[in-house]
C-alpha cells in the first residue's frame, strides 16, 4: 500500500510506530494532516497513513477500504474481516524493518479507518500499545469472544451531531468492548459532526503518547 508517511522529528530511527488509517473515500494524505499536532509529544515515532487498498469509485481520487454498501453488522464484520490482511501485512513489514514489536505500535482510525483499527488491533498475536477510534465504531467481535486475545487499551471518540456514523456507535462500541474485558475510555464531543474537533486531537495524542511510553 502507498501512502504518507512524516519521520520522526527527532532524526532518529524510529522508536515506535503511530498507523494512522483514514475514512471512507479519503486518503492517507489526508489523515497524516493529524501527525504534526502529534509530533511534540511523540518525537522519537514514524507516523504511516497508507492508502486503503482500493478505489472508491464514489469519490474520485478517494480510496476504500471496502465496499461500504450499508451498515447491516454482517456486511461491516465482513468488510472490516476482508480489508484486515493488507493493513497486516504492511504492519508485518513495518516492524521488522524497524526492529520493533507490537508494544511500539498504535493503531489509530478514523470512521472506516477506526473501524479497521479496531479489527486489526484486537486480532494481533500481541497486544499493540494502544487503538484510537475517531468517529467509528467496532465493526464485529468474530474470533474475539473466547478471552484470550490480547486486550490492547481502546480511546474512542465521537461527535454527537455526526450525521454518518451516529454518537449511538460509540456506545454500542464501548458496551461490545467492556463485555470482552478490554479497557476502553471514551469522549464525546458535543456539537461535532463527522470529523475531529481539537480536544479530540489533543486526547488522542495523549493517550497514544503515554501508552507507547508505558510500553517501551
Amino acid at each position: 500500500m502507498n501512502g504518507a508517511s512524516l519521520k520522526p522529528r527527532s532524526g532518529e530511527a524510529p522508536k515506535n510506530i503511530v498507523l494512522l488509517l483514514h475514512g471512507f473515500g479519503s486518503s492517507g494524505a489526508d489523515m497524516i494532516s493529524l501527525a504534526p499536532a502529534w509530533q511534540e509529544a511523540l518525537p522519537d515515532t514514524l507516523f504511516l497513513a497508507p492508502h486503503a487498498p482500493q478505489r472508491c469509485g464514489m469519490m474520485g481520487a478517494g480510496y476504500q477500504w471496502w465496499g461500504l454498501s450499508g451498515f447491516a453488522p454482517s456486511a461491516l464484520a465482513a468488510g472490516a474481516a476482508s480489508a484486515a490482511p493488507a493493513i497486516d501485512a504492511l504492519i508485518d513489514r513495518k516492524l521488522e524493518q524497524y526492529g520493533l514489536t507490537e508494544a511500539d505500535l498504535a493503531l489509530v482510525g478514523f470512521s472506516q479507518g477506526a473501524m479497521m483499527a479496531l479489527q486489526v488491533g484486537l486480532r494481533r498475536p500481541r497486544a499493540v500499545a494502544a487503538i484510537v477510534g475517531y468517529s467509528g465504531m467496532l465493526a464485529g467481535t468474530v474470533g474475539l469472544g473466547h478471552g484470550s486475545f490480547p486486550k490492547p487499551p481502546v480511546l474512542l471518540v465521537h461527535g454527537t451531531a455526526d450525521p454518518v456514523v451516529p454518537v449511538a456507535a460509540l456506545h454500542m462500541s464501548e458496551s461490545q468492548l467492556k463485555r470482552l474485558d478490554v479497557e476502553v475510555t471514551t469522549h464525546i464531543s458535543h456539537g461535532v459532526g463527522h470529523s475531529v474537533d481539537p480536544v479530540g486531537l489533543r486526547l488522542g495524542r495523549d493517550f497514544v503518547s503515554e501508552r507507547i511510553s508505558r510500553s517501551s
